[in-house]
Parts: structure tokens; C-alpha cells; sequence
């Protein structure tokens, strides 16, 4: 990277700062013209001065001068005006000089406004590109935390400065030399004194905002190293919660922020104490012009409206000066980060440009054998993991690599996936050396999975996909307003040093997945997600998640059949008392009393759980039906169940997780609350307290909690109040429910909900399984099984993947590796979070599923357990870093060796 900030701007931007200098230098013609209009206003119409008689005229705008040895030459003779003309015509102009200046200034920031923009967008492309390129070791080194806060924050400053970078002293320098030229054309004494002012200040200031710079520098590496700190503490919430180290890293935490406020708080006084100074320095000099000017004035040397002139121009002074030195400080702070940022990305070993160089063509597959020569891998601390290891894998041959606890198969696994780089020797594909080849290539013919799994934050398809997505295919197509759009992106992209490439484009290499576009890319998905497991898993986040009906118009359109064909099935089974299903006019007693109630699925937060008994209308509805006080007696008599089984429970017992009125930490409250309303009229309760006790009573359902709070008669009162709730239903609250009607989709319900319409015996422990089991095969009799696995793979996986359990998020992997259909399958450990059951399972299907259609690639797979070595071809034994034996299961079973040793 550019170390001097200034050359790298110019290099970048030469022709744009080049034209805004030149618009700089113009804009001073009716700058200097603005300092002396108003010495002409005061010494000519108002004192009168060529107007000696009532009736006078003077020219006005007359344009004429005088050329050696010729007469004078007049272009314009003017017009002819009076004084009081003279007066309107020349304060015409000066507001017209207000107005060109202010134009020129309004053009001026905007214009480098968008060259610092521009310039700010090529930065941090810049450094995310580096990024990109940096060796796979230097990830262990760094923080993501501190890299992000560099690219997002700590150029930001650079974006600002860069369009001022050569403007801005041209510019302000250009009005202050204009502002102390016109003052010295007026008068010299007057016009040394404003000079001698503006160099003290040159000299002193930006001396003393050198302390200020090492503060600033100071309080960005304090900040940063606060931002890596936060990024660990996210991280591993774990392992603090774990070892019960939360307070020392509180106290960590206060320490560093008691010394980033002790320089900020030195920065402040520093500056402020500078910015004092710089202003009693602006503000003396008017002083000085109202004494020595007056008194020339008093002499007769100087005429008012020369010292009025003086004084405006003087006004004009210290903005730019004092903007000046202000530019020279951003200019050294900015040089100060700019060196750092640059330091931190100039790292040694960066992946050449043209090796991840984009490639529309296939790759050509890579039907040599792979192979390590002589091969040496260290770790980060220097220590030999590896050491002079040398064997070939040929293509289609399938090779499990067993290692002990310091044998180094892993770290070979990741050399052979290019995520670590040889010490000595090397690795060949053929007699193309592994690390020269284009990602082009490898990223498209060789697939990598291990149990460290990187997923975005997006949804399941989002992340399966994401290893086909090497290039934009097909471009999306733009219209109308759109286009336009398109095309300035694609121009300003160009300007800021980015590539064009559409991020909307479709990026997807269907071929590689073996299908020919997005129609018929879903077998192969399916297929995948069928050989590592994850299906099932898969579809019942599609169940539990609400459905697009945009997207999904087919299977919305279909959930009434759907409906009627598990009823079908469970009545055929026997079964029917699984489900009890929702009916307009009837109370269901496996749901709770809230959801008779409203017998609809709450749109927005005015009707949801914890605001429903507060609602004014619910409220009313309640009370007309004669339901307040009696709810309130139930959320009573529920609490004081509660409090009396569970109040000397710990916290963490699992009973809780099957309480569904209020929560361990919230016990006390209670408790407190119902000793508060014990044998208290319910007239003298607060609305919030009526409230509170109502909402326990919503959560009840007789069958589970067993209280015998319901009758007939009461569920009868339940039904009648939620009819009555919906015949005067408000029309702020029509868009805040939506009812239950069997004959319709509900879009606020989740997919299963939609499917049940109804509630789950509590009756049936092993209800939820046998009910699962039936809908994935009436799923698939109606062909709507992909229909819910494309809606499972709507589900976001959360940041970093973690709304997924980490045996999910490794099967995820291996499905996305296995999608790609590469030449070498590289797996490394990748299945640890599964027992050995789980992996045995998915590697048989692996395998099988790699060599579908007629697939034959090399299978590398370092194994867990050694015992699943019997289904490859070959076995690769690893031991204190050397390999120590090569052959087939059945040689090395009956052989001798740590093999044997390791199987037993």
C-alpha cells in the first residue's frame, strides 16, 4: 500500500483536484470584489462623495481603461445614475457577489464532498480486498473485532479529509492571502498588523496541537484494543459464564475505560485550552483596528469607509485562518492513522491479486493426482506438525487419514485445502504446484469441510449455496428506473477503483450442482441435505416458522387440504384424540384460556401475551361477559398454587421449563403481590395490579396444570365473551388480530400451527413425535415435502450460525461441501459434534452420494474414529508427525502397528 496519504490521493484523483483548484482560483475574483463593494457603498451614496449637488449622476458599471500612447478606450459607457439609484444598483450587486459566492462555495463542498466519498469507498475496498488476500495464518494473529473497527471507523476520518486535501488550503488560504492583500491595499499599518497576528498564530498553534495528535493517536489505540476486548467477551460468553469470570472481565473492562477517559479527558483540556488561545488571538485584532484605525481616521489618514472595509474584510480573516489550522491538524491526524491502518494490512505473504482473479469459463476438472512431496507444516509458534511427509492421492480413490493426538493428519487436511502454507517441500496437482493454481480452480474442484464451521448470518439455503457462488452467471436484469440506477452504480463503481460486478446477478453455478438452472436445483439440495441427516431437521424449522405466501402461493393454497388429510389420518389410526382441533363455537381444552379467548392469532403488540389484559377493549369485553372478577380469582388462586410448589425450588430446576405462568426470577414478585392483594376487595386493585394476576390466568389449560380452576360453565362464559370480543371489535384492532377460520391460511400462525388447527393432547407424551411422523409422509404423498423444505431453508441461521445446534451447523457443511461435486472431497473431523453412530451413518451416505450419476471423486477424510477406516479404499496412518503407515484396511488390520493400536 501508498504510505504518504497526500501521494496516494493524488495519484487516485490528479484530474478532479486539479479542476476544483482551478474553480477555487476563479471563485476569488468575486471574493476580492465582496471585500471593496462596501468601502464603495459607504464613501459613495451614503457620505455622498461625487454626488456634490442635489441631482448629480455618476456612471455606473462603466467599463474603460487606459492603454499607453493611445486615448482612453471605453467598452461600456455605464448608466447614468443618482445617488439614491447609485445605492439600490450597488447593493444589487453586493447581494449578487453574496449570492456567486455562496454558489461557489455550495459547488465547491459538494464537489469534494463526493470526491472524499468516492475516495473513502476505494479505501475500504481496498482493505477489504487485502483482506481477502491475506495468508490463512494471519487470521490467528488478528482480531475480527479490531480489522472491522479499522475498515468501518478509523478511515471514516479519511473520508472527510481527502476531498480537502489539496482544496481546502487553496481554497481558505486563497480568501485569508485575499482578506490581508485587500486590508494591506487599504492600509499597510493595518494590513502588517493582521499579518503579524496570522503568523503567531501560524507558528504557536500547530505547535501546540502537536500534544493533542499524540492523544488522538493514543485514544485510537486504546479504542481499538477496548473494541478486539468486547469482540472476545461476545465470543466467549461461554467460557466466562462456565468459570465464573464475569466480574473479572468487568474489571478489565473498567480499567481500560478509567484510561481511555483519562486521555480523552487530558485531549479535551489540551484542545480547549489551544482553541482559547487561537481566539483571543482572532479577537485582539479587532481591538487593535477599532484603536489605531480610528485614531488614522481621527488624523485624517484613513476614511470611514476604509475602516469599515478593513473591519468586514477582518471578519473574513479568521474563519479561514483558523479553518487553515485546523486543516493541518486533521491533515497530521489523518497521515497518523492512515500509517497505522496501512501497517496493519502490509502483511508479508499476501495471496497474489491474479490468483483470485474472477473467471466466468468451468474449470477444467482436475483429473491429476494430488500429492504432498517432502512436505513440513509448523504451527503458528514455529513448532513441526508435520514433518517430510510424501504420498499421492489419486483421483476417484477414497483415503482416510488416521492420526494420533500429535499425529498432524488435521494440519494436513487444511495444507491440502491451501488453509495453511508448507514449511518446506510442497503440494502438486500433477506438476502444477497447489498454491500457484487459480481459486478459480480449487475453489471450484476441490471441496473442504472440517468441525470448524464458518456460516454467515442468513438463511440455511443462503449458506448451503454459498459454495457454487463464484462468479455473477447472469446478469439481473434492470428496467426503467431501475436501469438508470444501475448504470450509476456501475460508473461510480468504476470512479471509487471497485469492480462492477452486480452483487443482484444470479452467482449460482447450477452446473456444478448438476442441474441446469433454479427449476431444477432442488433434487440436488435435497439429495445433499438427505446424506448428511439434516432434512428431517430442516423441515421441522419449516413447520415452526410462518410461511411467505408470496412465495409459497402452492402450499398456502393447500393448507386446508392439508388439514383435512391429517384428520383423515389420525381418525383412520385411531388416533384422533391426538389433536384436538379449534371450532368457532366450542372451548378447547388443550389450549390455554387466552387463546379461547381471542381464538385468533395476535397480529401486533396490542393483543400479544403481555399486553392482552391490559387492552381497554379486551378489558371491557371481559367485564361485560362477567369474566374480570373471575379471571382475577383464577390468576389468584394460580399464584398462590405456584408460589407454594415452586418458590423453594432452585432456580435452575427443571420444573420450570415446563412452568408456563412466570419464570423462577419472577416468583418473588409474585409472591410479593399476592401478600399485597390478600383478602383485598377487588373494586380497591389497580389496573396494573388486575392486570398482572389476569395474565397468569390466560396461560392455564386444565389439562396440563390440573388446578381445577375450569367448568362447563365457565368455558361456556369464555366462548360468549370471544364472540362478543369480535361483533364490536374496534377498527384499530382489526389489522391486530386475525381469526381462526378453518377454511383459510392464518398468516401470523406458524406452518404447523396452520396444519393442526388445533392444540396437542396433553394426554399423549408422545404426541408431537407420532404427529411429526405423519405429516412428513402425508407431506409426501400430496408433493409438498420439498414445498416445507424450502421454507425450512427460508430459516435464518443467526450470526455465525448460531440459532443452530453445532451438530446442524456441521452437517450443514458437509452438505455445502458435497454440493459442489468437486474432484477431491476433503473432510477434516467434520462430524465431531455427532456420536459415532451419527457419523458412521452420514459417511456411508456421504460416499454414496459422492459417487451418484457417475461421480468419481478423491475422498480424503480424516477420521474421529479409526474403526470407520474398513469403508475406504485406503488407510493413511499419522503418528508425532509422520506417516507411518499407507495401505488397506484389511493389510493393516492384520499387520502390526499403531493402527492396530488405535483400533483397539
Amino acid at each position: 500500500m501508498e504510505k504518504s496519504l497526500a501521494r496516494y490521493i493524488w495519484t487516485h484523483t490528479r484530474k478532479q483536484q486539479l479542476w476544483i483548484l482551478l474553480i477555487v482560483a476563479i471563485s476569488m475574483i468575486p471574493y476580492f470584489l465582496s471585500f471593496d463593494l462596501p468601502k464603495l457603498i459607504v464613501n459613495g451614496p451614503i457620505q455622498g462623495e461625487g454626488f456634490d449637488s442635489p441631482g448629480d449622476t455618476k456612471p455606473f458599471m462603466n467599463i474603460e481603461f487606459d492603454l499607453p500612447g493611445m486615448e482612453k478606450v471605453v467598452l461600456f459607457p455605464g448608466l447614468q445614475l443618482d445617488r439614491e439609484q447609485t445605492l439600490l444598483a450597488l447593493s444589487l450587486v453586493f447581494l449578487l457577489l453574496v449570492i456567486v459566492n455562496g454558489l461557489f462555495k455550495f459547488y465547491i463542498n459538494t464537489y469534494k464532498g463526493r470526491l472524499g466519498e468516492r475516495m473513502l469507498r476505494r479505501i475500504r475496498f481496498h482493505l477489504v480486498d487485502r483482506v481477502l488476500r491475506f495468508p490463512p495464518h494471519q487470521f490467528k494473529r488478528v482480531k475480527s473485532a479490531e480489522i472491522a473497527t479499522m475498515v468501518k471507523d478509523e478511515v471514516e476520518p479519511l473520508g472527510g479529509f481527502i476531498g480537502d486535501a489539496f482544496v481546502q488550503p487553496a481554497l481558505l488560504g486563497g480568501q485569508a492571502l485575499t482578506a490581508m492583500l485587500f486590508i494591506m491595499v487599504q492600509n499597510f499599518w493595518l494590513g502588517l498588523i493582521s499579518v503579524a497576528i496570522v503568523t503567531i498564530q501560524i507558528i504557536i498553534i500547530p505547535k501546540m496541537r502537536k500534544r493533542l495528535l499524540r492523544l488522538g493517536r493514543e485514544r485510537q489505540l486504546t479504542a481499538r484494543a477496548l473494541s478486539g476486548r468486547v469482540g472476545e467477551i461476545v465470543d466467549g460468553i461461554g467460557a466466562i459464564h462456565i468459570h465464573d469470570t464475569s466480574n473479572y472481565e468487568r474489571a478489565d473492562i473498567a480499567a481500560r475505560l478509567g484510561h481511555i477517559f483519562k486521555i480523552r479527558y487530558d485531549l479535551y483540556q489540551w484542545k480547549f485550552l489551544v482553541k482559547f488561545l487561537n481566539n483571543f488571538l482572532a479577537q485582539v485584532t479587532p481591538f487593535l483596528f477599532y484603536m489605531i484605525g480610528g485614531y488614522l481616521v481621527l488624523r485624517g489618514r484613513l476614511d470611514v469607509g476604509q475602516l469599515v472595509a478593513v473591519i468586514t474584510a477582518y471578519k473574513d480573516l479568521p474563519g479561514p485562518m483558523k479553518e487553515l489550522i485546523d486543516w493541518d491538524q486533521i491533515r497530521q491526524d489523518v497521515q497518523v492513522k492512515y500509517a497505522q491502518v496501512v501497517e496493519q494490512f502490509s502483511i508479508d505473504g499476501m495471496v497474489d491479486p491474479r490468483i483470485q482473479a474472477i473467471t466466468l469459463d468451468p474449470a477444467t476438472p482436475l483429473s491429476e493426482p494430488l500429492a504432498a512431496v517432502n512436505l513440513s507444516l509448523a504451527d503458528d509458534g514455529g513448532a513441526t506438525v508435520l514433518e517430510h511427509v510424501s504420498f499421492r492421492i489419486n483421483p476417484g480413490e477414497t483415503v482416510a487419514l488416521v492420526s494420533t493426538s500429535t499425529g498432524g493428519a488435521e494440519a494436513l487436511a487444511e495444507a491440502f485445502a491451501r488453509l495453511s502454507r508448507p514449511q518446506t517441500g510442497k503440494i502438486v496437482i500433477g506438476n502444477a504446484d497447489l498454491f500457484e493454481l487459480p481459486e478459480a480452480v480449487t475453489g471450484r474442484r476441490i471441496s473442504y469441510a472440517s468441525s470448524d464451521v464458518f456460516l454467515s448470518q442468513g438463511s440455511l439455503r443462503d449458506n448451503l449455496l454459498y459454495g457454487l457462488k463464484h462468479a455473477p452467471l447472469k446478469e439481473a436484469i434492470y428496467e426503467g428506473e431501475a436501469a438508470t440506477r444501475r448504470r450509476w452504480d456501475v460508473n461510480e463503481a468504476a470512479r471509487a477503483g471497485n469492480p462492477h460486478f452486480d452483487f443482484r446477478s444470479d452467482w449460482i453455478d447450477y452446473a456444478a450442482a448438476g442441474a441446469t438452472g433454479p427449476h431444477d436445483l432442488f433434487p440436488a439440495i435435497r439429495r445433499v441435505l438427505d446424506a448428511v441427516i439434516l432434512s428431517r431437521d430442516i423441515l421441522d424449522l419449516g413447520l415452526r416458522s410462518p410461511v411467505d405466501a408470496t412465495r409459497h402461493s402452492e402450499l398456502v393454497g393447500r393448507i386446508v387440504e392439508l388439514r383435512l388429510a391429517l384428520r383423515k389420518r389420525l381418525r383412520d389410526e385411531s388416533l384422533k384424540g391426538l389433536v384436538v382441533p379449534f371450532e368457532p363455537g366450542a372451548y378447547n381444552k388443550e389450549a390455554t384460556v387466552g387463546e379461547n379467548l381471542l381464538f385468533g392469532a395476535p397480529a401486533g403488540p396490542q393483543l400479544a401475551d403481555g399486553a392482552l389484559a391490559a387492552n381497554p377493549y379486551f378489558s371491557s369485553v371481559l367485564k361485560e361477559a362477567g369474566l374480570d372478577r373471575t379471571l382475577y380469582e383464577m390468576g389468584l388462586e394460580i399464584a398462590r398454587q405456584v408460589i407454594e410448589l415452586f418458590s423453594d425450588l432452585p432456580p435452575d430446576h427443571p420444573f420450570f421449563q415446563q412452568l408456563a405462568f412466570m419464570s423462577a426470577e419472577e416468583i418473588p414478585a409474585y409472591q410479593a403481590l399476592s401478600q399485597k392483594l390478600e383478602d383485598r376487595p377487588y373494586e380497591t386493585v389497580s389496573e396494573s395490579d388486575r392486570a398482572l394476576i389476569v395474565t397468569l390466568s390466560f396461560a392455564y389449560i386444565e389439562p396440563r396444570h390440573r388446578f381445577g380452576l375450569l367448568n362447563e360453565e365457565l368455558m361456556s362464559k369464555i366462548v360468549e365473551a370471544r364472540n362478543r370480543f369480535y361483533e364490536n371489535l374496534p377498527s384499530e384492532l382489526e389489522h391486530a388480530i386475525e381469526r381462526y377460520d378453518p377454511r383459510r391460511y392464518i398468516t401470523n400462525a406458524t406452518l404447523m400451527d396452520n396444519v393442526l388447527f388445533g392444540r396437542v393432547g396433553h394426554n399423549h407424551p408422545e404426541a408431537p413425535e407420532r404427529i411429526r411422523s405423519i405429516l412428513y409422509e402425508i407431506l409426501d404423498s400430496l408433493g409438498l415435502y420439498a414445498e416445507v423444505l424450502d421454507v425450512g431453508l427460508d430459516f435464518n441461521v443467526g450470526t455465525g450460525g448460531r440459532r443452530l445446534p453445532g451438530g446442524q451447523r456441521q452437517k450443514l457443511d458437509v452438505a455445502r461441501a458435497l454440493l459442489k461435486r468437486a474432484d477431491f472431497l476433503i473432510l477434516n473431523r467434520p462430524l465431531s459434534a455427532l456420536d459415532q453412530r451419527a457419523q458412521d451413518q452420514v459417511l456411508r451416505n456421504v460416499l454414496e452420494e459422492a459417487r451418484r450419476d457417475g461421480q468419481e471423486p478423491a475422498i480424503i477424510w480424516v477420521l474421529a474414529h479409526p474403526a470407520m477406516a474398513a469403508m475406504f479404499d485406503r488407510v493413511v496412518v499419522f503418528d508425532a508427525g509422520k506417516l507411518v503407515q499407507d495401505g488397506t484396511h484389511e493389510t493393516l488390520v492384520n499387520g502390526s502397528g499403531i493402527f492396530k493400536e488405535l483400533l483397539s
